[in-house]
């Protein structure tokens, strides 16, 4: 590419014909932060277009930060990061974001993105990743004209940008509520009480929850109370450190009522790691009979 050509500011290039998760989330994240506009992205291998563009990314044979250029694809690179990672990390070291929002978006997200790119992540039969469903907005005839794959490389786009969005306004009100959490962890040690619905357990294992004492929470949901285990690590999420009694196991309503002998007893699931009660003083109730056990 060369040096001489003057840039559009704000344009982003990205090579045409079939798309992958890389670089429609590296140009996800860059419009998410307002960097580039969306009527600048072009798709082309032609790299004299290319060389006119602030960014480039996945096509160009050219790792280089510094110029904006983000391809994995040539013999040179012996990295692990796809296109979508080497964004990532330069919104980093760029301090465009946060060391903890990179961390998140790498965990929640980025980090797939790049193993699957690279045919690094095993192809597990009944599940699908977000580059499957990336994939699966690339057309489906392979003759698709230029005209359908850029209509699909947007529609990917917007879903890309879409789930982003959505992603670090659920991961910034988490981390709203982490004082909550932490002043319920300082206050109760078998049991944390929340008196409105919080997102817990992130911040709860952020903040030492792994050693903190406390088996159980008991919180609001929607018109009910709920009692539910805590797990034993932040990577052993379905498990919990004490289950709920057996014999209460997958009963509800009157069946639940008689087991349990609360009035109040709605729901408690197969699992033995949730339950429903009507009001707060019957969880209370429930945790108190799960305690003297």
């Amino acid at each position: 590419m060369s040096n001489t050509t003057p840039i559009r500011e704000r344009s982003f290039g990205t090579h045409d014909g079939t798309f992958h998760a890389d670089e429609v989330t590296a140009a996800a994240l860059l419009l998410y932060l307002n960097l580039i506009d969306k009527q600048a992205i072009i798709r082309t291998r032609d790299l004299q277009q290319l060389a006119s563009c602030e960014y480039v990314c996945d096509v160009g044979g050219i790792y280089n930060p510094d110029i904006k250029r983000f391809d994995h694809h040539q013999v040179e690179y012996k990295g692990t990061f796809s296109s979508a990672g080497m964004v990532l990390e330069y919104l980093k070291t760029r301090s465009i974001i946060t060391a903890s929002d990179y961390d998140f978006l790498n965990n929640s997200l980025v980090r797939g993105i790049d193993a699957h790119d690279n045919g690094r992540d095993l192809q597990t039969s009944g599940v699908c990743t977000f580059s499957h469903i990336i994939s699966n907005f690339t057309p489906i005839c392979y003759d698709a004209t230029t005209e359908e794959q850029n209509r699909a490389f947007f529609e990917a786009l917007a879903f890309a940008l879409g789930h982003i969005a959505r992603l670090l306004e659920r991961y910034r009100y988490n981390q709203s509520c982490k004082d909550v959490v932490g002043t319920a962890m300082a206050e109760f040690r078998d049991c944390l009480i929340f008196e409105k619905p919080v997102p817990w357990m992130d911040t709860f294992f952020e903040q030492g929850g792994e050693h903190h004492p406390a088996r159980f929470v008991i919180m609001p949901s929607g018109t009910y109370w709920k009692l539910r285990g805590i797990p034993p690590t932040v990577d052993e999420k379905m498990k919990v450190r004490q289950s709920l009694p057996i014999e209460w196991a997958g009963l509800s309503d009157r069946n639940l009522q008689q087991a349990s002998g609360i009035p109040g007893a709605v729901f408690c699931h197969k699992g033995r790691f949730i339950s429903v009660w009507q009001t707060k003083e019957d969880a209370l109730t429930a945790l108190q009979k799960i305690l003297e056990k």
